[in-house]
């Protein structure tokens, strides 16, 4: 009799013991299908601040931003990459910062602005607008990235220009600088845009930068913007004798009229 009682006591057990085991192994397959849900579910978006672009000053060759973040390294040759806002965007002092000014994709044509600092979502910027040396961050995803392999260096010492293309110097010219009191500012800036105009009696194109006179508040009814043009008295050139502007000679000046807009342009006083 005992025999039999325990045999029939394992025969209850055994399907209690069963369905706990199924019970288990479906907890386990749930939990393993909720946790792969969760891994399949996309990180959520970052939260991008916005910002009234209506109070904020725009910056342009025309226009004084105080506010903007100086050059910090203003006589290190950029890399060359250069990028268009493709909209009207806000100019923040740091990554992730206090938004100061605006910039659009039109100064002299379409906007093109070089590279001089990076992260991952962010570029720093030089800028048009006053003072020299203005710069400015924004954010990767709102702009269109392109390079220039072109470099322009002017030397106000020797008075000379040079021209590289991929790090290769292409040509050298001697130029005419600032005069002693209305001299070139030194730094790095850049190609802001190009005018053409055949009927021009100094320069058939002049190709405006993004530094203004350091002297000059104003000149023939600009805001002082400085530029690279072309002169007609070649007797000029290795002088200092200009407001500010390099005057170039011709074959200078044709090869000058190709490179992009955004292109770096380094002045020192070597």
């Amino acid at each position: 009799m005992e025999q039999t009682s325990a045999r029939s006591r394992t025969s209850l057990l055994v399907p209690v013991v069963i369905s706990l085991l199924v019970i288990a192994a479906l907890f386990l397959v749930f939990r393993d299908a909720e946790e792969t849900e969760k891994k399949k579910e996309p990180a959520s978006a970052p939260v991008v601040e916005k910002v009234d672009l209506k109070h904020l000053p725009a910056s342009s060759t025309k226009t004084v931003i105080k506010a903007a973040p100086r050059d910090p390294r203003p006589t290190k040759v950029p890399k060359g990459t250069v990028v268009h806002p493709k909209r009207m965007l806000a100019l923040y002092d740091e990554p992730d910062g206090t938004a100061f000014a605006k910039i659009g994709p039109k100064q002299f044509g379409e906007t093109w602005l070089p590279v001089i600092t990076r992260n991952s979502e962010w570029v720093q910027v030089m800028l048009p607008s006053k003072p020299n040396g203005s710069t400015g961050w924004l954010r990767t995803s709102d702009v269109q990235e392109a390079h220039s392999r072109f470099l322009v260096k002017v030397h106000l010492g020797a008075r000379s220009l040079e021209l590289y293309e991929n790090n290769e110097q292409v040509g050298t010219w001697p130029v005419a600088i600032g005069a002693p009191a209305t001299p070139t500012p030194t730094g790095r800036t850049f190609v802001l845009g190009q005018i053409s105009d055949e009927k021009q009696p100094f320069s058939p194109v002049i190709l405006p930068l993004g530094s203004h006179s350091d002297t000059l508040d104003s000149y023939g009814g600009g805001p002082g913007t400085v530029a690279l043009h072309g002169w007609t008295d070649p007797a000029v050139f290795g002088q200092a004798v200009s407001h500010g502007c390099v005057r170039v000679p011709d074959d200078a000046l044709a090869l000058l009229r190709t490179i992009p807009i955004g292109t770096p342009v380094l002045v020192d006083k070597a």
